[in-house]
């Protein structure tokens, strides 16, 4: 089975959030995207997204310079060439270094296209199972304590067993402290993006007995050495996020115990070919993982979806409902939702014959910052 990409079509678009999200590294008015529609020689297409946001705050990495990645390297690298794997492509990739959002988007494409050609789901193809996904409810920052608790209410009125709350310096132990008080059998956990240091030890250790789930990216983002240091002294698992970019880097966090569990995004890695190999290498640790979630379109949120059906993602993923954060959905259909065995919120991946998913034409066009056509009539 061979895919040869003959065009790439990119749009570097900002979709506008609901409300702001609010995080250890800052705050979002809009999501930034890039969408490519890809195209092989045989006609057929397919959509993949890619959401590193509008700054390099979250990694080294943003929608406009993986936008000009891709239009200026790694688009004209694949075009007009065989591909009989993700792993193939991968490797005509690598002699770029790093830019692991943009890689992601022509590696997502290749799987939507060959998936296509054997006729298979997504999920299907990637050798996951026809699961329904468990998924959890994520809050960033709010204006108060008694908002927040209200939020979380919410949430567990609605069925969700977990939750996870963002922190920054300020906007921790006590939140913990409340939220665990008022909801004493929850799970939950804290995301921190990086906003702390080992000198924040103490603050660690508070923690460490309000029977958080994990502690997710406590520690600098490029960091694998000092995680395996706050692990050692914490019964509390930590979880990697930011800092697990490649199966190079997550084979290294297993070796020196840097985490108990780990969060694997498809843009943060490269693509649906690292997220497997990182999946399998978490399983062969015993490392169980989860799939984390940039609050992408449906186009982006269906293969986090897909990817959730393997065996070792066993911790609700971060996907959302489309009018979780935004009032209109850039892409459609949105993904389905329904309930698992005990009520929860789970997400549905596509089967065989699903509507493809694509993004609305207008708000395509209205929310557009740029676009560039590689391949045949290129400009």
């Amino acid at each position: 089975m061979l895919v040869r990409i003959s065009s790439v079509h990119l749009y570097h678009v900002a979709m506008p959030l609901k409300e702001p999200w609010k995080t250890a590294f800052g705050e979002d008015q809009t999501v930034e995207t890039v969408l490519a529609e890809v195209q092989d020689d045989n006609g057929l297409s397919a959509w993949a997204e890619a959401t590193p946001l509008g700054s390099p705050r979250y990694s080294s990495e943003w929608a406009g310079g993986a936008f000009a990645a891709l239009r200026d390297f790694f688009a004209p690298t694949v075009i007009g060439k065989d591909f009989a794997s993700g792993s193939e492509l991968q490797d005509a990739l690598g002699a770029f270094k790093g830019h692991q959002f943009a890689k992601s988007l022509l590696d997502i494409a290749w799987y939507e296209l060959a998936s296509s050609q054997v006729g298979q789901p997504l999920h299907k193809f990637l050798g996951g199972d026809d699961k329904h996904v468990e998924v959890g409810a994520d809050f960033g920052v709010r204006a108060s304590l008694d908002e927040l608790v209200a939020k979380v209410g919410s949430a567990v009125d609605l069925g969700y067993r977990r939750v996870k709350l963002k922190a920054r310096p300020g906007w921790d132990a006590a939140v913990v402290r409340l939220v665990r008080r008022e909801f004493p059998d929850l799970v939950f956990h804290i995301d921190c993006n990086g906003g702390y240091t080992l000198g924040d030890l103490d603050l660690f250790k508070q923690l460490d007995d309000q029977g958080l789930a994990m502690i997710e990216q406590p520690l600098a983002v490029d960091d694998l050495i000092d995680h395996a240091k706050l692990q050692a002294q914490l019964t509390t698992p930590v979880c990697l996020d930011e800092s697990i970019t490649s199966p190079a880097r997550m084979r290294q966090a297993v070796e020196i115990g840097s985490c108990r569990y780990v969060n694997i995004k498809p843009g943060r890695v490269g693509g649906l070919t690292n997220a497997i190999r990182i999946h399998d290498i978490c399983a062969a640790a015993q490392i169980p993982a989860w799939v984390g979630g940039m609050q992408e379109s449906s186009i982006g949120a269906a293969v986090c979806t897909a990817l959730a059906t393997l065996d070792n993602f066993v911790y609700p993923a971060d996907i959302f409902p489309s009018d979780w954060f935004y009032s209109e959905d850039l892409a459609a259909p949105p993904v389905r939702f329904g309930r698992g065995d005990a009520g929860q919120p789970c997400a549905i991946p596509d089967t065989l014959g699903s509507p493809v998913r694509r993004p609305a034409p207008d708000l395509l066009e209205r929310w557009a910052i740029r676009q560039a056509l590689v391949g045949p009539g290129q400009v």
